[in-house]
Order: structure tokens, then sequence, then C-alpha cells
């Protein structure tokens, strides 16, 4: 069966082994973040309704899922807000219901979380990783672009999540130097943390280029500052978790394909998912890790990021 809908399982430095269900088309979101490994976005939007069809994620789920993976989640993910798909609830409640061995979890940017029917639909999930990266609305208009900036208001949807739902929520805060590192803006960052409540908060920053070339990644020191300032909240730094090869999952024919295909010819993202036939979510996976064991680089042209091959050794 060839998958329109699911990609991987990939390698997760967060969710170790996960599969992946992209429920919204490329590049819809209500962000258009400037470090967004997916590029920018082209559809900003807050409408929520069936951008692929329920049945058919539905169908897919069934048929991968009978041949009994292992995994260590199932997780929502991909091109966008997948919060926007009007028929998470439906997707979720099939989960739950034919296969509650398996563990769901959703990346979002918690935009949508003031809305009480997103809130009801996503509440049996096991995990929910959302993003928090300011609450100056200057701040988080600067990072985040959203179609509406109000982020007390996304705050404030959180926190009714904490309350109703029994799901782990583990907060992203993706650090941009100079933007949302400054004490007052932490300060800002911290107390709401303190009222959402989050299990873990997980520092991320800039790993591979983003949307905007400008943006640099914070630095250990910086971040390690950061979760010290953040405490006695619990505070991960993404950054310093292992590679991604340690995994079951890490498919070593991928990455090789990669590297052979950018050490022809320099490629976006978007041209090796078009190449090799996979979700672009997966290819950055991969991307990423190739980049960190400086087995490519990567130059900045007109049409985009071009990922290029250091023709010296192997991915392997």
């Amino acid at each position: 069966m060839v998958y329109k809908y699911l990609f991987g399982p990939v390698p997760s430095r967060r969710l170790g082994v996960s599969l992946g269900i992209d429920l919204i088309p490329y590049k819809t979101c209500t962000y258009d973040c400037i470090y967004c490994e997916c590029g920018k976005t082209t559809d900003l939007t807050e409408e929520r309704k069936e951008y692929v069809p329920t049945d058919d994620v539905i169908k897919e789920l069934d048929h991968f899922l009978s041949g009994k993976p292992s995994l260590d989640y199932v997780t929502f993910s991909g091109s966008g807000e997948p919060t926007l798909h009007s028929g998470i609830g439906r997707i979720i409640d099939f989960l739950k219901r034919e296969y509650p061995e398996y563990k769901i979890a959703i990346l979002t940017n918690g935009s949508l979380f003031c809305d009480p029917a997103v809130r009801k639909a996503v509440r049996r999930t096991d995990l929910v990783m959302p993003s928090l990266d300011a609450v100056s609305p200057l701040i988080f208009e600067q990072i985040n672009r959203p179609k509406t900036n109000d982020p007390e208001r996304i705050i404030d949807g959180l926190i009714k999540f904490r309350s109703e739902s029994e799901a782990q929520i583990w907060l992203e805060l993706f650090i941009v130097p100079e933007l949302n590192d400054s004490e007052e803006e932490l300060s800002k960052i911290k107390e709401a943390l303190n009222q959402i409540d989050p299990d873990i908060v997980q520092l991320n920053t800039l790993d591979r280029p983003g949307t905007e070339s400008w943006v640099e990644p914070a630095t250990t020191e910086n971040l390690r500052s950061i979760a010290q300032f953040l405490k006695p909240l619990k505070v991960e730094a993404v950054e310093l978790y292992d590679g991604r090869r340690k995994f079951a999952s890490f498919n070593e024919d991928i990455a090789r394909s990669i590297f052979a295909t950018v050490n022809r010819r320099p490629c976006t993202a978007n041209d090796l998912s078009q190449i090799l036939g996979l979700n672009l979510k997966e290819i950055n996976k991969y991307l990423q890790t190739l980049l960190e064991e400086k087995k490519i680089t990567y130059k900045e042209e007109k049409r985009g990021i071009f990922y290029i091959g250091t023709g010296n050794e192997r991915a392997e």
C-alpha cells in the first residue's frame, strides 16, 4: 500500500521511533515561524476543515498498524498545524479504540487550544507538544508571524487544556538569540509557564536552516543558562540530546540516498522530497543528522536553501 498521509517511522530525538501522520497540505499553518524547517507558510489561516479525507487516513492507519510495528509514538506532525484538521478527533478516537497499545503524540503550536472543540478533539492524546516562544506581542509577531497576534489567548487555551486532559504536556520553547532570550522576556515566559504547568519544558534552537537565513542558533552555554533561569520548572535542552542513528527506525538507505543525491547536484529539502518520494518532515530529520555529522553542508540561493554533499566520505 502506498501511504499518502503516513510517513516513517522516523527517528526522533524527542519521541524515539515515531510514525508520522500528515493531515495538512504543504504549507498550511496558523503561524509563519522564522525558524520553521518546512519553509515559509503559503496558506496562513485559522480555518478548521477536512483538509484531507479523514476516512482515508484511518484506512492507512489500520493497514499499517495491523502489522503490529514497534513504535514509541504515533505522531500528528508534518507540513502544517495538525489541529486545523476538523477530523483529528475522529482519528484519535479510532486509534484509542482499535490500537490502544500505541501512544499518540501531537506536535502543535498550540494556537487553536483557545477553541473548546479543539481541546475536546485532542484531550485523549497521550502527549501534547505545544510551543510558546514569546509572551510579548511584538516578539511573538517577530518570531511566529501568526494569523492572530494574541499570545494571551494561546496561554489561556493551554491552561484550560491542562485542566481538561490527562495528557502529558511537553512544551517547547524555541530560543532565537536577540529576540526571546532577554531576562525581561524570559521572565514573562516563565510566569506563563508556571500558569500552564507543563510536565516538561523543552528548550530548542536552530540545528538546520530555517525559513529566514538570518536566524542563528543559541549556544549550548546560553541554553544551559536559560534552563537554570527557568527552574524550578523541569527543563530539558533538545540540542543536547543524542543523535538519531541509535534508533531502530534510522534508515541507512534513506541517509545514503540523500547523501548520494546532493553529492551529484545541490538540492533543496523540497527537491529531495519530490525526488525520493518522502515526506518533507522525514527528509528534514535525515538532513539534520547529515549536517550534524558534517557529511553535507548548505548554501542559500534565490530559490531557497540548497544542500550540498561534501563529496569526501560516504553517509554510513
